[in-house]
């Protein structure tokens, strides 16, 4: 393998054999040029090595982080091989307390991100960055634009929420709309975020694997992706739900999808994702480690009783980071739901409990709960 470790402001270059040499890293970059499962026929071959190129002229920022650049995964005599090289390549690095960081083209590869943690028995939190739902008809295959119906319908099921930013609504139909909400997926539209992406750094910091597809971005700041929109993201929107993915010390691994490397005639797109996955490293190299707990001098708690109902509402902020938890009430969890009993918030959310209402995203935690 090719290990690449930020030294000054390059990257340094060592040919690697050995995995013990793994132990010190934080990220690994993983390339997937798997396109049999692209809803469009796009040729993505070398996409992945456009995006190295930009990536090592960027310079290092402060501390940085270690990285190690994987190569690419050879694909499998069917797409299925394909992923299963990929779900044991990911519970690989979730042993050695690695982030993946998966190029790759067709977004059908999120399921292959979401089997190592079926495979490993836990129960994940997951967020998309998506103009569309891919929720797909229960009679469809696997492919991109139904990945996300295939998660929902596998049993025994390890996706425990799902939250969407950034789909626009006339690419989205009634029937997804409605399953969302019948699921009680969280869902932004591309104004909210627009209008207030700080709104969105705790729905990102609840979540255990992003999947980013990068044609929520708009064409102007990424023309070379599978299904392009002239609406959407802006480059420097998109740096920033990076740096708030990266900041998460929750998140284990994200994948960037939909790239159509052969019309990125000018590689502006693979320089945009490029500075993206340096976003994300700045925030992993800026995590503070502030996990949640009402017992340390870290935290701040906060109890409040609303008026109208008696509801007793709990809230933490971290004295390193100010950043805010919610409390929902121990006795509606499940034990295998442990770990979801604190929900990310903003300090808008405990404004409004201040002000006798109850934050959207404490009801939806509770449904999903109860």
């Amino acid at each position: 393998m090719l290990l690449l470790i930020v030294c000054g402001s390059m990257l340094k270059k060592i040919l690697v054999h050995q995995d013990s040499l793994l132990n010190n890293i934080k990220i690994a970059i993983v390339g997937v040029e798997e396109t049999r499962g692209a809803k469009k026929d796009y040729e993505a071959k070398n996409g992945v090595d456009n995006v190295r190129r930009s990536f090592y002229r960027l310079k290092k920022h402060g501390v940085g982080v270690p990285v190690a650049d994987l190569g690419n995964v050879r694909l499998g005599v069917t797409v299925e091989d394909t992923y299963a090289a990929l779900t044991e390549i990911v519970i690989s690095l979730l042993q050695l307390k690695i982030i993946p960081v998966i190029i790759g083209a067709s977004q059908d590869l999120t399921v292959a991100h979401y089997r190592a943690y079926k495979k490993i028995d836990q129960i994940i939190n997951m967020v998309g960055v998506d103009a569309r739902f891919d929720l797909g008809m229960p009679s469809d295959p696997l492919d991109s634009v139904s990945w996300l119906g295939n998660i929902v319908m596998d049993q025994p099921n390890h996706l425990y929420n799902y939250s969407n930013i950034a789909h626009q609504t006339y690419f989205v139909g009634d029937y997804a709309v409605n399953m969302m909400d019948n699921l009680y997926f969280d869902t932004y539209r591309l104004g909210e975020v627009n209008q207030d992406s700080i709104e969105m750094e705790p729905t990102i910091r609840n979540a255990d694997v992003m999947t980013f597809d990068l044609s929520s971005i708009r064409f102007s700041d990424a023309s070379a992706t599978s299904t392009p929109s002239p609406n959407g993201l802006t480059g420097d929107m998109a740096c920033q739900i990076m740096y708030y993915a990266g900041m998460s010390d929750k998140l284990e691994g994200i994948g960037l999808y939909e790239y159509a490397a052969s019309i990125d005639t000018n590689q502006m797109t693979a320089a945009l994702i490029s500075q993206m996955v340096w976003y994300f490293m700045e925030g992993v190299s800026n995590r503070k480690n502030d996990f949640p707990d009402s017992t340390s001098s870290q935290f701040t708690v906060y109890n409040l009783t609303l008026r109208e109902n008696n509801e007793e509402m709990h809230f933490l902020k971290s004295n390193v980071t100010g950043r805010w938890w919610m409390e929902i009430p121990l006795s509606k969890i499940k034990k295998k739901l442990d770990r979801h009993q604190l929900v990310p918030c903003s300090y808008d959310d405990y404004q409004k409990a201040c002000n006798n209402e109850i934050p959207e995203r404490w009801w939806q935690a509770l449904k999903k709960l109860s």
